[in-house]
């Protein structure tokens, strides 16, 4: 016997949707090992993800077991030991070499998180001590916006609601954006021509609403499933392509098989979905139905991700 359940409020072709299931993914096989979680997508207007569980599992119990495993994560050296990652390569090392001590195989999720996070291999084109960074990093401290400051800010403030409303409902972008925000959702890259008021008087009003919460603290429980890697004295992010001269890309597989979190991980790296145009005849016997792409823009002081589009 199975339990499944369809997570109707994530868009397959939206980037932070799509973090937010595979953190999903990741969280409730952290949280229920012995139901072996998995994951696959299904055509319903969108491209929704079912998670699918052995035994019986009421939707009420899956929530209460992953927030219970994604609260954990509060205070957790991994998230604090800077409110950026603009760590030198020692100081990022020593961080690193400290976590390795503690892990075990029951124990990874620190190592994990850091080795999504960057590397002390290889240094900036600017600076060769300063360590080098994810492609997903959004924000370095310009405005206040600190990107691991805000990640513990979503850890501490996420509740079971939050990941109900972000899971199992419409996203109506009704919560907290202010310090609350990954910026790995397309819908904030508002600028300032296309805004109804000036943004300078909208700041209590995006304090009270403009984020989806849960959604953003899931997408961070996915983050360990694309590690950082050093290739050719540069730093590349699993999942991600940089064109010279046309710009950074995020690309993501959609899939029809129900697939375990070890094997969505090695889905994510294949490199044939980093081909300008994925070869079907390639992807198609591995369980891959859609591939999306996402442009990394730079506005101003931060980093955006663009709407998607199938390629």
């Amino acid at each position: 016997m199975t339990t499944e359940f369809e997570l109707v409020g994530l868009d397959g072709a939206n980037p932070l949707a799509f973090l937010a299931a595979v953190g999903t993914l990741r969280g409730a096989t952290l949280s229920f090992p012995d139901r072996c979680p998995r994951l696959r997508w299904k055509v319903s207007g969108k491209w929704t993800p079912e998670i699918t569980f052995d035994g019986t599992l009421t939707r009420e119990d899956f929530v209460h077991g992953l927030h219970q495993q994604l609260a954990g994560m509060q205070g957790h050296p991994s998230l604090a030991f800077a409110d950026n990652l603009t760590a030198t390569r020692a100081e990022f090392r020593a961080v690193c070499e400290s976590l390795r001590e503690t892990a075990g195989p029951g124990n990874r999720c620190g190592v994990d998180f850091v080795s999504s996070f960057g590397s002390d291999i290889v240094g900036t084109d600017d600076d060769p001590e300063q360590m080098q960074d994810t492609a997903f990093r959004t924000m370095s401290g310009s405005g206040h916006q600190d990107f691991l400051a805000f990640f513990r800010n979503i850890v501490r403030d996420t509740t079971p609601a939050h990941l109900l409303k972000a899971l199992f409902e419409s996203w109506r972008y009704e919560d907290p954006i202010a310090n609350l925000t990954t910026r790995w959702d397309p819908q904030e890259d508002v600028r300032y021509a296309l805004r109804w008021r000036n943004p300078s008087k909208e700041n209590a009003a995006r304090a009270r609403t403009g984020s989806v919460l849960g959604a953003n603290r899931l997408a961070i429980e996915g983050l360990p499933l694309f590690p950082c890697v050093p290739v050719g004295g540069q730093l590349v992010t699993t999942g991600f392509r940089r064109r010279r001269g046309v710009g950074t890309f995020f690309t993501w597989p959609i899939w029809d098989s129900t697939l375990t979190t070890d094997v969505v991980r090695s889905l994510l790296s294949l490199k044939e979905l980093q081909e300008e145009k994925p070869d079907r005849s390639q992807l198609v016997p591995l369980g891959v139905r859609e591939v999306f792409r996402s442009e990394r823009i730079t506005v101003g002081k931060y980093r955006n991700f663009t709407p998607s589009r199938a390629v």
